[in-house]
């Protein structure tokens, strides 16, 4: 079988963590593509929560194999922590279940500090930015300064870029910003520990094993992190993820063809998140957003901030699914609407009193802009218990077939709960 792409529809948060723990069921292999621990993918199994930040959400499954590309940045320290608390719940107790490329960026230390710095400075334009040093991180990958996670295993290079890399930030931190530098015997020592931790996952060519498994028709899930509005080039730019969110990057991070995508899911929310700053056409300030926010649990997994709520935005998503060339869509949270006389759903907006179908480019045009809502009939029913599609109340199964007909791209999966079985299926999305 040819490479299924999961890729978040909207601003991120959506559940792709979830949807690929269901999907690593019957998945060889699941790729995250890109990123860093700035993502939060939470599963919930058998009341268990675990939260994931580096780790692809397919490691839960025993038989999955997991790898992550050098298209994701990782904090090396952040991952073994990750590793150490899976493998104290049970998991991942074959090392050879998690492969890390040897060419994926480093996050250091001072590359969040920078962030942080940087962050602050801005004051009243803040980006949202976590802090986790992402940005900065790839910023050293495009100006070809990167430290590899093949470096920490070479003392003799990794040493060569620690002084070139702290002979620009400390020079930064210190004289711009203000704030404490970095000493290179100190990193060394703690870099010297960490690749003692990270050696049994160290893989040195993850296209190649990638490519390999796809040949071999493996069943391969590419994870991706964030979501389509906060593509570095397509998003709400400047607020955005520092990284390509969208379904074609899976390709360009993992090294393999095109050709070997066969579906590409679209993962979004029955309503609409965003954290941090940034335009957001159908936000809602009132009592129902909160209520939204409530029911939905909606606080960051990697920085515990609240997220911003509003009514579903389909313009946004018809966008989603034509950048990314999703064939196929799973609502999440269709539950947390229970209890709203009426639900809203965005269907155009109106720009200086004309009626627009198209999101605008431009983000400062975006913030402008006034939500066209249509008004369904809410519903009181706890989904949460729901079982199979025929038991959902009748205007929930309104406005899953009102959403479907908008879109014009079929929705094959509905989540009406944390849980892996608290996952509705309209049609299969593995032929067998």
């Amino acid at each position: 079988m040819s490479g299924i792409v999961v890729v978040g529809a909207q601003w991120g948060d959506e559940g792709k963590g979830k949807l690929v723990d269901v999907f690593a069921e019957k998945a060889d292999m699941v790729v995250r593509y890109q990123g860093g621990a700035n993502a939060g993918h939470t599963l919930v199994v058998n009341g268990q929560k675990t939260v994931l930040h580096l780790v692809p959400s397919g490691i839960l499954r025993p038989d999955t194999t997991c790898v992550i590309t050098s298209g994701v940045v990782i904090d090396v320290f952040s991952i073994r922590d990750e590793i150490k608390r899976l493998i104290a719940g049970g998991y991942l107790q074959n090392p050879k279940q998690l492969l890390i490329s040897d060419t994926a960026t480093i996050i250091l230390p001072y590359h969040k500090s920078l962030d942080a710095a940087r962050e602050a400075a801005l004051q009243g334009g803040k980006i949202g930015t976590t802090g986790k040093g992402i940005g900065p991180a790839y910023e050293d990958r495009a100006s070809r300064r990167a430290v590899l996670l093949g470096d920490i295993f070479d003392p003799k290079t990794l040493k060569e870029k620690l002084e070139l890399a702290l002979r620009e930030k400390n020079f930064m931190l210190e004289n711009y910003y203000k704030t404490s530098t970095f000493k290179l015997d100190e990193l060394l020592e703690q870099l010297k520990e960490v690749a003692e931790d990270l050696a049994p996952y160290r893989a040195k060519d993850t296209s190649l094993f990638i490519s390999k498994a796809l040949k071999a028709n493996k069943r391969v899930m590419f994870e991706g992190a964030q979501g389509t509005m906060l593509d570095i080039l397509h998003g709400t730019y400047p607020f955005v993820t520092s990284s390509s969110t969208l379904s074609a990057n899976a390709c360009v991070s993992a090294g393999v063809g095109p050709t070997n995508i066969q579906k590409v899911i679209g993962v979004f929310k029955a309503y609409t998140t965003r954290v941090g700053s940034g335009p957001f056409p159908t936000e809602l300030h009132d009592e129902v957003g909160q209520k939204i926010q409530a029911d939905g649990h909606e606080f960051g997994a990697t920085t515990g901030r609240a997220r911003r709520c509003g009514w579903l935005d389909l313009v946004a998503l018809k966008y989603a699914i034509r950048v990314n060339g999703i064939t196929n869509l799973a609502m999440m949270k269709i539950d947390v609407l229970s209890g709203h006389d009426r639900i809203g759903v965005c269907t155009a907006y109106k720009i200086n009193g004309e009626i627009v179908n198209e999101l605008p480019t431009s983000p400062y045009e975006l913030e402008k802009v006034e939500p066209v809502v249509e008004w369904m009939t809410g519903w009181k029913e706890d989904l949460t218990k729901v079982k199979t599609l025929s038991d959902l109340p009748r205007p929930a199964t309104n406005f899953i077939d009102f959403v479907g007909s908008q879109l014009g791209t079929p929705i094959d999966v509905i989540s009406v709960g944390p849980g892996r079985e608290q996952t509705l299926w309209v049609k299969p999305l593995f032929n067998n």
